[in-house]
């Protein structure tokens, strides 16, 4: 492997890993936000049934399912290049093991073709959407927050997907032609 495909395999694990803990993070916001509206609620329960006035002044998080829904989108989309760089995917390979190593590099070149086109287009089509989104303006209801910088962000991680997935083709590559 030459110096341009050591420094690109080194600029996807880096991206990888720094996308991976900001899903971890967006987990952990998410897992707060939802725990404290879970409790913000039950004191405004408490306060109806029971008229304790301490908890009067407490209220639910407002726009916490869009929050929530937010920071899905980033852990979800942000945590695919890790996995995608650690092979953690499901892959059914228990008849391509029985294969000789080219046969396997071989297999493994087209499956990677195949997911570089699809997350291409995930990449190309998320950031025509994104411009459509930020176009028209369109935002959340309650929190009238902006759709587009989180398709943005979907596109971007498929984009590094991408860059992962071209390593693996050229590593794929090597181990086909007997390297």
């Amino acid at each position: 492997m030459g110096w341009n495909m050591k420094f690109l395999d080194a600029l996807a694990r880096k991206l990888a890993k720094w996308m991976y803990w900001l899903a971890g993070l967006a987990i952990v916001l998410m897992m707060l936000l939802t725990c404290a509206d879970i409790l913000l609620r039950l004191c405004v329960t408490i306060f109806h049934d029971f008229g304790w006035k301490f908890l009067a002044p407490f209220r639910p998080i407002p726009g916490t399912y869009e929050l929530v829904c937010y920071l899905s989108a980033v852990a979800a989309s942000f945590a695919m290049a890790h996995t995608s760089v650690e092979n953690g995917h499901v892959a059914v390979s228990l008849v391509v093991r029985l294969f000789p190593q080219r046969v396997q590099g071989f297999i493994a070149s087209f499956t990677n073709l195949l997911g570089i086109y699809f997350f291409c287009m995930i990449s190309w089509r998320s950031i025509l959407y994104a411009e459509d989104l930020k176009r028209s303006g369109e935002v959340s209801l309650t929190l009238q927050l902006p759709y587009y910088p989180f398709v943005y962000g979907v596109s971007f991680a498929a984009a590094v997907v991408c860059l992962v997935l071209i390593v693996d083709f050229f590593k794929s590559i090597n181990k086909a032609m007997g390297r």
